[in-house]
């Protein structure tokens, strides 16, 4: 439907200084190389949006994926140049899912050990 707002988000940390470039933050680089990954079959069905922390200091920079209904992702330890690509196969199967879920072994191969959290959609969890 042309004009409705994406139903999935990818959050980027703007102030996650791990590998921090030439070009400034990592976070302002992900998403402009997502914004270009995704001008085909996913383009207009993710919304892009940066947070100033999300806590993942310790493994920056931190990626979150958020639909409603579905459960969340939280992803660690992201370099833009290596797993931008590895981002849009997850995105891939996020969209498909009905209601987000899915297990390490699901995921893309290169993700694996990124994930800082899987957080329940508030239907899920007894949220009211």
């Amino acid at each position: 439907m042309e004009g409705a707002e994406p139903g999935h988000s990818i959050v980027v940390c703007a102030h996650c200084c791990g590998r921090q470039t030439i070009e400034g933050l990592p976070g302002g680089r992900l998403i402009s190389l997502l914004h270009a990954l995704f001008d085909g079959d996913l383009a207009g069905e993710f919304r892009f949006a940066e947070a100033d922390c999300m806590a993942g200091c310790g493994r920056p920079l931190a990626v979150a994926f958020l639909a409603p209904g579905k459960v969340s992702y939280l992803f660690g330890d992201i370099d833009p140049d290596r797993d931008a690509l590895h981002l849009l196969t997850f995105a891939r199967l996020y969209r498909s899912l009905s209601d987000g879920w899915c297990n390490e072994g699901q995921r893309p191969r290169e993700l694996k050990g990124k994930t800082l959290a899987r957080i329940p959609a508030l239907c899920d969890a007894g949220v009211t």
